[in-house]
């Protein structure tokens, strides 16, 4: 899944997801995401030799049906377009919603639905 983000200073993050569309209850699923971000750590300089102030994705969440399953706190050393991998397990049918904090305050976000297969593959 590939979603454009526009914002009123013209900046345009991308995010992408994979994950199962649905799962068997009690199995381990795999969540990717990725999201496009500069990642400015603060040190470096514009052509006129400022220092372009520091903007990284700082924190990462993941929440499933109103419960906090994965967060990850992100510091300057993580590269441009951070890549986020984990994994948990689902015992119900949900909403995944991953969210992005940014130092300047932005939150990114965005949602994915996963049905759970229960006994007899009845969802």
């Amino acid at each position: 899944m590939n979603r454009k983000l526009e914002y009123d200073n013209g900046d345009t993050e991308t995010i992408r997801v994979k994950s199962p569309i649905e799962a068997k209850r009690g199995s381990v699923i795999k969540i990717m995401t990725l999201i496009s971000h500069t990642m400015d750590t603060g040190l470096r300089k514009d052509k006129e030799g400022k220092v372009i102030p520091r903007n990284i994705i700082n924190k990462f969440l993941c929440i499933y049906n109103d419960e906090l399953v994965f967060k990850a706190e992100l510091h300057e050393a993580t590269l441009a377009n951070p890549i986020i991998q984990f994994n948990f397990v689902s015992e119900q049918r949900g909403t995944l919603e991953l969210i992005w904090h940014e130092d300047g305050g932005q939150v990114y976000t965005t949602k994915r639905e996963l049905r759970v297969l229960l006994k007899n593959n009845l969802k």
